[in-house]
């Protein structure tokens, strides 16, 4: 008898554009920063563990950006202004009861989010829109696979932290060195493997396919740079015969790029 193939279930939240004002910083590892925000909080909605939102960062000379206004096509920006720098990034962890939600920047390069996160202080302001929508996972799955680099961090630690007793979760965590690594508490039955390219690990897709995945019904998710996420993708499908409904994969970001976010499929 054929096994029905979980989904992922998508849904939408309302857009909505906000400033936010930062209430405190606190350095995760030397290359990891946690801002804690303040603000226009309280109907902020952040379903799952891989969300997005987008940040705008004020441009030079500013305190603030030029926000965007919703209209039924989307966002709208001021065409008399120069339309603010922008960065997709996950929510680590929103307090409701304290108005608080985290981001964690990771340290590195001279970009507009890195270069603000260094500089950032309490009381500084930036712009945060959506999640457009969340991406749920399947329900009653017999293990769960995380697959990332530095940027994917932040959303493998938070569902790790959000684990219920006893899930069946592996996690293959990438870095750029042995620093960057942090501490992440689970009341998962977790299997935690760090790779560190300063070191001379295994690359990712090396490391998928060294893998040997337990029995049962299992989904993986993957998240990091875009060559390298492919090629973990078409591992997990050509070695260990996964189907692709069975995989979320998504490029965090791109080598020579700026800005890029991506869901990767055929």
């Amino acid at each position: 008898m054929a096994t029905s193939i979980p989904e992922v279930r998508r849904v939408r939240h309302p857009l909505k554009v906000r400033e936010l004002s930062v209430k405190r910083l606190k350095l995760v590892s030397p290359r990891l920063l946690c801002v804690t925000f303040t603000g226009d909080l309280g109907d902020f909605i952040s379903a799952s563990f891989d969300d997005h939102v987008k940040l705008f960062f004020p441009g030079a000379g500013e305190s603030a950006p030029s926000l965007p206004t919703v209209t039924e096509q989307g966002m709208a920006f001021d065409p008399t202004r120069p339309r603010p720098a922008s960065r997709d990034y996950t929510p680590r962890r929103y307090d409701r009861a304290a108005n608080e939600l985290e981001i964690e920047f990771v340290l590195h390069g001279e970009g507009p989010a890195a270069s603000w996160a260094r500089a950032a202080r309490p009381g500084d302001r930036l712009g945060l829109g959506g999640p457009r929508g969340s991406s749920l996972l399947p329900e009653g799955l017999d293990w769960l696979l995380l697959i990332g680099d530095e940027t994917a961090l932040p959303a493998m630690a938070r569902r790790l932290e959000e684990a219920g007793a006893g899930e069946c979760i592996i996690a293959l965590i990438e870095t750029g060195s042995a620093d960057a690594r942090i501490d992440i508490a689970t009341a998962a039955n977790a299997s935690i493997t760090w790779l560190c390219r300063e070191s001379g690990d295994a690359a990712l897709p090396d490391a998928v396919a060294e893998l040997i995945l337990p029995e049962g019904h299992g989904f993986a998710w993957a998240a990091g740079e875009y060559g390298s996420i492919r090629q973990v993708r078409q591992r997990l499908i050509d070695v260990h015969g996964l189907d692709r409904q069975r995989i979320r994969a998504a490029s965090y970001w791109k080598q020579g790029e700026a800005a890029s976010h991506e869901t990767l499929t055929d």
